[in-house]
């Protein structure tokens, strides 16, 4: 690491001035002074109108302070302050803000600093640099598991970082380093900041140093000025450094600040979504860090926003003496020019100091490298060739010398803990620190604060509150007025246990949401904006009121006219309010326990079975085997449900609903004879007394079930604080398994030395590639004769306000042999334009025309049109052969036999330099690889890999093909914002045509060391705060250039015409038939599946785990009246909520595939969306069987069901079940575009399917609601399993379950009761209704995904066509 470029100070160069940052001087070796280079930038450069704004607003704070005496008179100041205050002068901001600053240290609140100086730093990391993809069978090979055991104990290890040493002083700008080490396996070496260990700062002080990711995560919904003001009012110092502000004064003032110095203005009621990048900086700046190390955060963005980034980045490191750390892939030159140091890598070694970011570009890469001509064949022979050699070369050079002179002298400067700089800076932090909080603390805000910041938030963000109360309105009235008669008593029961179970049932959907929000609670405690747990406690407090006014409707449906009750029915809310509470904290807790959310998922699934079997409603506590009993004591379920039923019976006294005996034959039988069949009846009595029919005591329970909450409360915040992290993807190349090629370089790369490690690294990343071969296999790919052109194209959308134009008049064509580039700012409309060039389009209103060699293009354009987006879009489990050879299956013509599919895709990966992977899965390739696979741009590349993409374009242009993609070539398409051409033509010999063309138009010239492809987004105003005096449009509408490329136009139309309309390859809409599409779908889905062995395995856990406990709960269960009833539980109620957690699961698969579909493959016309459904469909059935099949064995005879009967049983239960369930979760998944909406509206249609079935609530009381019970599917299933098992079978009753009746005078038992009998019917009919509802969800699969997401149109536009006919 060294200083960029350096300049004596002499008479010739002035000294810098007051209003750029001080400058860091250091004395050479020879004594000379230097000065660092790098380019400062003006304050008001984003948004200098903002800035004028701005101005009054620090003015204010100004005054406010000189309102409290504190503020000198301008006549008592220097005459330089009289730009302080507004009025017709000149007005400073920059010096404006410095006299805040002096106002502050008056204050004793004094301004901080910190650098960083490291050592010999050596970073070791966990994990091999290649291994073999998992796979269910690998995961369950014995020998695979003894394999994971051994590296479980000595764990392969490579190094990362080797041999960095530096310094960066405050105030400098440097790139490339990292400051998080928790993750690595070791870190060595000497690290200081300003006399600080990496333990103080971060147990005291981590707020001030911040590392913000690559792939930096956000609250989607919330907006650019509400991200902002969270990190500010989490990082607000203490009044007095407030200068007398209020906390809210301060919020916004800061958020001013920041929204106009880095533009963010005009977007700041806009979304923050999940790729705005900008977004962060301001983010992370409102945290008011002194070090920020950001990793490759102009990954995506085009040129000028890169470049603004870096400006902002800039001003803040130049006007708070930030010391600023960055990585960045592809610096420009004048992007370069912004830092005071740089740092080269090159497989985690420090290489020599670079001028250029061009000749960074190749230095590392043996490819890309160019060797200096005239080298004699021994400096030839000594040069450095390898990233170890050329860290000797370093290490030896003078620059590696200067290096350490700069690291000692400012080690002098901060002698560690000693310093007076040490000192100053806790003083300075702890000024900050709110009232409350302790001095030693790394967050500014106390606790309180943090749960006040952190519940606003969460008000803000939080969605579905109309959900949860949609959903208890329509079960909650399936109870309403419920009689009080015995004949209500168990569904009375039901209303209460249904309503503490539905809100396990909501809280296990919440589960892929807390998993999705992990990482951003991880990033921001780590920037000490607040503990961990505070956000569990804002989560829970917020819920309070959502759960008050969901049960607030329930309570309204159950009681609705009992006036007298209110005291009653304020308990009953009591209870069941706590019982909510308790249940959401208990299974949030499981979710904050795992790593991942497929195992959380499945230990949930088993939570429910075990709190549903052991509350006591589907089995009484004597009613169960002794060894589980012991289950009831540990579960809240059961002492909530206990509360609330003795609550309800307490004062209920119920008539009787069925007096044994009556009906014919019994008419004038009195009640001495008769008794009630219900349990707590005397005979002689019609009716029940409620203390009779349940003894509990509702207080004693209510007193532990709050236990309970505090329990479970109490461990959601201990996991939530201490187990932030989640599973992550290491950067572990995965080859398939029995891949030849593969298997040697997997054994080096796991091998324990981390020097061979490295080597095995370095031979996956690098693209070695023979050229002759890949000529060879260019020479032998067709060429491309046909010319693409497009002319005066328009695009209209509509906009809330009207309409907008996003292509203006847009012209062009692509000729075989050359690289067009399309450019432009962001917003210019270059995607727009390739999307309507693609046919990808499907709103909004196109119009002009597209050609192929001066035609309308054929039918089947999009199929042969190769378009590649930015983001790569894979099935992340594919390898590299399996993706291209799907693709060529699908889009070659089917009268193209596969022999020669295989042979084109091997020549593809010769062409694409990727036969060394071949075999590797594309979601585990490094960037360059994946960018090959996909033939991509090369946005979020690094330089190497980006020059290596470049080449590989050139040599298809060279062989014959016409590319237009967005990075300069041969020829350009110069976009601005509004879809305006602003040029199209040659670029000529080092950019001199388009130079030329721009200068000779009134721009600036551009200098002989500027990036052309910046100047020219420069002159154009490119950019969200540029601007342009000229306007360029019309420039370009009447130069000569214009009317050249039009002139060409029209050529290339006569003289394509003149050859014939390109053909067509196939006649229909895709190159193959649907069953083709149809069966190599359903082979990629299910070899993504069984390499996907954590889905696989949480699915098959919960299906056994589920079977074992319901199997030996009801072990053997009696034939009594209470045996049948458990059995009835057992055979349905219990074994359908399994569907619960499965459907969550398996909706995740669907969405993902879908999503590819949506983003890649369905707009090139790959394959029919139809198809896609039906082998998303088809795929995870056999998993879904299986998994029900092994349920089935683990509970069907462990309960002791007959086994005469066990076909049906497992027709039903382990076939159609699985059917109907899969069916159900995947079309209710087509209508969400996420998986946590999917979550939600499973469980809200799937609490209709349980509440209708008639286990809870029986047919004869659901009133208005018995429609129903006929649409629920699970009324069949409970009747064909329930008859299947139980019918024609004897049911005796236990001693318990006898009531005591007298017969008449003169009639004996068996006489008296012998009218009674019990039916058995329709099991085969219910079989086939269970297939009709199955037909039904495939159907409505099908519909729901056409019209979510697959229609285009307006379906009112369908009834507007009949009327207009009409």
């Amino acid at each position: 690491m060294s200083d960029l470029p350096n300049i004596p100070e002499d008479a010739n160069v002035p000294p810098p001035t007051d209003t750029h940052s001080p400058q860091v001087r250091a004395r050479m070796p020879n004594g000379a002074i230097m000065r660092r280079r790098s380019t400062s930038v003006d304050l008001d450069f984003f948004d200098p109108a903002g800035v004028h704004t701005l101005q009054r607003t620090v003015t204010d704070i100004s005054e406010r302070h000189a309102s409290l005496g504190r503020r000198p008179s301008i006549a008592q100041t220097d005459h330089s302050d009289e730009t302080l205050t507004p009025g017709d002068g000149p007005f400073d901001l920059e010096k404006t803000l410095k006299f805040v600053r002096k106002r502050m240290e008056q204050a004793q609140i004094t301004h901080r600093e910190l650098g960083v100086v490291f050592e010999d730093l050596k970073v070791v990391g966990l994990g091999a640099a290649a291994s073999y993809q998992p796979t269910l069978g690998s995961t369950l090979n014995p020998l695979s598991m003894l394999e994971q055991f051994r590296t479980a104990r000595h764990p392969p290890l490579r190094n990362i970082l080797e041999g960095f040493s530096g310094v960066v002083r405050p105030g400098e700008m440097i790139l490339t380093l990292s400051n998080q080490t928790a993750e690595f396996h070791d870190v060595s070496g000497s690290i200081q900041y300003d006399g600080f260990s990496p333990a103080q700062i971060y147990n005291h002080y981590r707020g001030d140093v911040q590392y913000c990711p690559e792939d930096d995560v956000h609250f989607p919904t919330l907006t650019v000025e509400q991200t902002l003001q969270f990190a500010t009012r989490l990082r607000a110092p203490q009044a007095k450094a407030r200068l007398q502000q209020s906390r809210d004064e301060y919020v916004e003032s800061m958020v001013e600040i920041l929204m106009t110095i880095f533009g963010l203005r005009h977007v700041r009621s806009t979304q923050v979504g999940d790729n705005a990048i900008r977004g962060v900086s301001g983010e992370a700046l409102a945290m008011r860090m002194r070090l920020g190390a950001w990793d490759n955060s102009t990954r995506g963005l085009d040129a000028s926003t890169a470049l603004e980034f870096g400006r902002a980045l800039r001003i803040a490191t130049d006007f708070s003496r930030l010391s600023t750390i960055v990585s960045i892939y592809q610096a420009s030159e004048t992007l370069y020019n912004l830092f005071d140091k740089v740092c080269v890598l090159s497989e985690g070694r420090m290489a020599e100091r670079q001028t250029t970011p061009d000749f960074l570009v190749s230095v590392t890469d043996p490819v890309g490298r160019i060797v200096r001509p005239g080298l004699t064949p021994a400096e030839d022979q000594a040069r450095p060739r390898t990233s170890a050699e050329l860290a000797e070369h370093f290490l030896k050079s003078s620059l590696m010398e200067r290096n350490r002179q700069d690291i000692e002298s400012y080690k002098l400067e901060c002698l560690p803990g000693s310093s007076e700089r040490v000192a100053e800076y806790k003083k300075s932090a702890q000024a900050e620190h709110a009232k409350g909080t302790r001095r030693a603390s790394p967050y500014t805000e106390s606790i309180p604060m943090q749960a006040r910041a952190v519940m606003l938030r969460r008000v803000q963000i939080i969605t579905g509150f109309l959900t949860p109360t949609i959903i208890t309105t329509a079960t909650g009235s399936v109870f309403v007025n419920s009689p009080e008669s015995t004949s209500a008593f168990f569904s009375r029961g039901g209303v209460m246990f249904f309503a503490l179970l539905f809100a396990a049932l909501s809280s296990m959907a919440e589960i892929g949401a807390l998993f999705s929000q992990r990482p951003i609670i991880l990033r921001q405690s780590k920037a000490a904006l607040y503990h961990p747990f505070i956000d569990a406690v804002a989560l829970t407090l917020v819920d309070i009121p959502i759960t008050f006014a969901t049960l607030s409707v329930c309570i309204f449906l159950r009681y609705p006219s009992c006036q007298a009750l209110i005291v009653l029915d304020s308990i009953f809310f009591l209870f069941l309010f706590t019982m909510s509470l308790t249940m959401k904290a208990f299974f949030r807790a499981i979710a904050a326990g795992f790593k991942s959310p497929a195992p959380a998922q499945s230990v949930a699934g088993i939570m429910i079975l075990l709190l549903v079997i052991y509350t006591g409603y589907t089995i009484p506590k004597p009613s169960m085997i002794g060894a589980l009993r012991w289950i009831t004591y540990i579960n809240p379920l059961r002492y909530g449900f206990e509360a609330v039923v003795a609550n309800e019976f307490h004062t209920l006294r119920g008539s009787c609903a069925n007096l044994v005996p009556q009906g014919p034959g019994y008419e004038n039988v009195s009640l001495n004879n008769q008794v009630c069949a219900t349990v707590g009846s005397v005979a002689g009595q019609n009716f029940v007394d409620g203390n009779a029919f349940i003894a509990a005591n509702e207080w004693m329970n209510f007193g532990i079930v709050v236990a309970f909450a505090v329990g479970f409360i109490a461990l959601l915040l201990i996991f939530t604080e201490f187990n932030t992290a989640s599973s992550t993807d290491t950067s572990v190349v995965l080859f398939k398994r029995g891949s030849k090629d593969a298997a040697t370089l997997v054994d080096n790369a796991g091998a324990g030395d981390p020097e061979k490690a490295n080597e095995a690294a370095a031979e996956v990343a690098t693209t070695v590639v023979d050229q002759e071969e890949v000529k060879e296999a260019l020479a032998a790919a067709p060429a491309m004769k046909d010319v693409f052109s497009w002319q005066n194209l328009n695009y209209v959308v509509p906009v809330k306000e009207g309409t907008r134009k996003l292509l203006d008049n847009v012209s062009g064509y692509v000729v075989p042999g050359k690289l067009t580039a399309l450019m432009g700012e962001s917003g210019a409309g270059k995607t727009t334009l390739l999307n309507v060039l693609a046919e990808r389009t499907t709103t909004g209103v196109v119009k002009g025309d597209i050609f192929v060699n001066g035609h309308k293009p054929p039918h089947d354009f999009r199929s042969q049109t190769g378009y590649v987006q930015q983001m790569d879009t894979h099935v992340p489990t594919d390898t590299v052969r399996e993706a291209l050879l799907f693709s060529a299956t699908l889009r070659q013509p089917a009268s193209v036999p596969l022999e020669e599919k295989v042979a084109y895709v091997e020549t593809c990966l010769k062409m694409c330099g990727l036969e060394a992977v071949a075999d590797a899965s594309v979601g585990s390739l490094g960037i360059e690889h994946r960018k090959r696979t996909t033939i991509g741009p090369t946005s979020g590349l690094d330089s190497q890999s980006a020059w290596a993409i470049m080449l590989f374009l050139k040599q298809l242009a060279a062989n014959g093909q016409a590319i237009l993609c967005t990075y300069m070539f041969d020829r350009l398409l110069l976009l601005r914002k509004g879809g305006q051409v602003v040029y199209f033509g040659d670029i000529g010999q080092d950019s001199k045509t388009l130079i030329h063309y721009f200068e000779s138009n009134g721009a600036r010239s551009c200098d002989t060391a500027e990036n052309p492809a910046e100047y020219m987004l420069d002159v154009i105003g490119a950019g969200a705060t540029a601007k342009s005096d000229v306007d360029w449009k019309t420039t370009w509408e009447g130069s000569a250039e214009k009317t050249r490329a039009t002139e060409e136009i029209e050529k290339i139309h006569i003289d394509g015409r003149s050859r014939g309309a390109a053909q067509a390859t196939f006649a229909s809409d895709f190159a193959t038939s649907w069953m083709t599409q149809a069966i190599a779908l359903f082979r990629r889905d299910l070899r993504f599946r069984w390499r996907n062995p954590t889905y696989l395995l949480a699915k098959f856990v919960l299906n056994i785990a589920a079977g074992l406990l319901i199997g030996f709960t009801f072990f053997k269960a009696k034939t009594s009246q209470q045996g049948t009833q458990n059995q009835l539980f057992v055979a349905i109620f219990l074994s359908t909520i399994l569907s619960a957690p499965l459907s969550n699961q398996l909706q995740v698969p669907f969405l993902d595939m879908r999503k590819i579909y949506e983003i890649r493959e369905g707009p090139t016309k790959f394959y029919s969306w139809s198809a896609l459904i039906a082998s998303g469909f088809l795929s995870d059935l056999p998993w879904n069987i299986l998994g029900s099949s092994l349920y089935f064995l683990c509970w069907y005879w462990t309960v002791g069901f007959d086994t005469s009967r066990a076909g049906y049983t497992y027709l039903m239960l382990g076939v159609i079940f699985p059917l109907w369930y899969t069916s159900f979760g995947q079309a209710t998944a087509a209508m969400a575009p996420s998986a946590e909406i999917a979550a939600v509206l499973f469980s809200f249609l799937f609490s209709f399917v349980t509440t209708f079935n008639g286990v809870l609530q029986p047919y004869r009381a659901l009133g208005w609601w018995q429609w129903m019970y006929r649409v629920s599917p699970f009324t069949y299933l409970i009747e064909g399993l329930l008859g299947q098992a139980l019918g024609k079978h004897s049911i005796t009753c236990s001693p318990v379950e006898l009531l005591r009746v007298n017969p008449p005078s003169g009639q004996t038992c068996g006489e008296y009761f012998s009218p009674y009998i019990i039916y058995y019917s329709h099991h085969w009919r219910n079989l086939g209704l269970m297939f009709v509802y199955i037909g039904f969800n495939i159907i409505a699969l099908f519909a729901l995904t056409w019209f979510f997401r697959i229609r285009t149109g307006s379906i009112f536009s369908i009834f507007k066509g009949r009327k207009s006919s009409a």
